[in-house]
């Protein structure tokens, strides 16, 4: 199975594309930061700069190891389940679930190697950025040299293998399998809840100055998402139930939601982290700034390290996100080809047609922003009441505004354009095609 796994990515490798983007940003985004600990460990690098290096590798580290998996997971769950067929004919040739389960595992990891090789370059030209960075806001000493050596590397290329292979080895289960993973996803969305409630909770048992006051509000609003996330199809049939959309598309649009809500589910559990995690860490650091600046201190060393973290995980998000949303939708879009075919051979006409992914994009971005928006705002809501006697911070409009662009021209603007390629396939070919 190995063999027809290589196989398979050598006669086919616009279908790995995807994988293989997401694995190349995650392998390049590891390697990079973890080269921070190659450089605080080197030899004549002062204590400060060595904490601040070492802590942004560990804190933005695992923010990409968790980014990588599930990105790779995101690529590799609608490549599987868009080789249904392909794989029910394998099992009826003769393949045994684990023979299957080792194909696509291969093909993954076969994958992951070529992205983290691809990705060494890139790596060490951003671990050298990062360390200019730090020396440009006073963070680290400008005598410290970049350095990339087994760290690095080492973490490079066992978390994207890793993460490959365990995305792999989900997404296979989740179509062989797809009842035992349902039952087993609100055990989980309910401690990440309950998990996070308790951790925005605490934010006030903390005074208004204290150092850690960002951390607790944060972790329950990422938390708080990721409960959110995983209840991603159930929350969007909720919604869609009490949905009510005039005209054709709309009504159309409304159908082909509820009947692809579990293919939807990675989609807008992208588009809830991403606003959840990017509005609480934005906005909460906005409030943090803005009364370091009227209280007339100078921000401490701690204080700067915190800031370019809380940028930095924020960009690393919206990258990845964006990248998830364009890959997903791009697929799951272009897959419905011989669906816009019949369409088009009932009457329906191309802006129709555009009208009715138009609404579709426009439905998920709504869900997402709006339960993302609920768990950032439960970590806000209590840091501003802390630390600035406010209940909401007047800096969360235009951060809002900001993260909802991004989420809408991501969803419905790959989704728009991906149909207008779609339809530059006359009726008959896409339909005949896909037969």
């Amino acid at each position: 199975m190995l063999v027809l796994a290589l196989r398979s990515v050598r006669q086919r490798p616009g279908r790995f594309l995807a994988t293989l983007l997401s694995a190349f940003l995650g392998a390049a985004i590891v390697m990079a930061f973890n080269s921070l600990h190659d450089t605080a460990g080197a030899p004549g690098v002062d204590a400060v700069s060595s904490e601040t290096l070492r802590t942004a590798a560990g804190v933005v580290g695992g923010y990409g190891t968790l980014l990588v998996f599930f990105a790779v997971a995101s690529a590799l769950t609608v490549n599987v389940r868009q080789r249904a067929a392909e794989l029910e004919l394998l099992r009826c040739s003769g393949a045994t679930p684990g023979q299957l389960k080792r194909m696509v595992v291969g093909e993954a990891v076969a994958v992951a190697l070529v992205g983290t090789a691809a990705a060494v370059l890139p790596a060490v030209l951003g671990g050298r950025l990062l360390v200019e960075l730090f020396q440009d806001t006073g963070q680290v000493a400008r005598s410290v040299d970049h350095s990339f050596g087994a760290v690095a590397l080492s973490s490079g290329v066992g978390v994207t293998l890793v993460a490959s292979a365990g995305a792999a080895l989900l997404a296979v289960r989740r179509v062989t399998r797809g009842r035992r993973t349902v039952r087993r996803r609100p055990v989980f969305a309910w401690a990440a809840l309950a998990a996070g409630a308790v951790a925005a909770s605490s934010t006030f048992a903390f005074s208004a100055t204290d150092e850690m006051l960002m951390a607790f509000p944060a972790q329950g609003a990422i938390l708080l998402s990721v409960g959110f996330a995983l209840m991603a199809p159930k929350l969007l049939t909720g919604v869609l139930g009490r949905l009510a959309l005039g005209g054709a598309s709309g009504w159309l649009a409304v159908r082909n939601l509820r009947r692809r809500a579990g293919e939807l589910s990675g989609i807008l559990m992208a588009l809830i982290l991403f606003t959840a995690v990017s509005t609480a860490t934005l906005t909460m650091q906005a409030v943090e700034s803005d009364e370091v600046a009227a209280s007339g201190t100078v921000k401490s060393v701690d204080a700067k390290n915190l800031e370019t973290l809380n940028y930095t995980v924020v960009g690393i998000i919206v990258v990845f996100v964006c990248v998830m949303l364009v890959n997903s939708l791009y697929a799951a879009t272009t897959y419905r080809g011989r669906e816009v075919g019949q369409q088009r051979l009932a009457g329906a006409t191309p802006g129709q047609v555009l009208g009715v992914v138009g609404v579709e994009g426009l439905v998920l971005t709504v869900v997402g922003l709006l339960f993302g928006t609920a768990a950032a705002l439960a970590g806000i809501v209590p840091f501003t009441v802390v630390r600035s006697d406010a209940v909401l911070p007047g800096q969360l409009v235009g951060v809002w505004v900001a993260v909802a662009a991004v989420g809408a021209a991501a969803t419905v603007g790959t989704s728009l354009f991906t149909a207008r390629r779609v339809l530059r396939t006359p009726a008959v070919r896409a339909v005949g095609a896909t037969a």
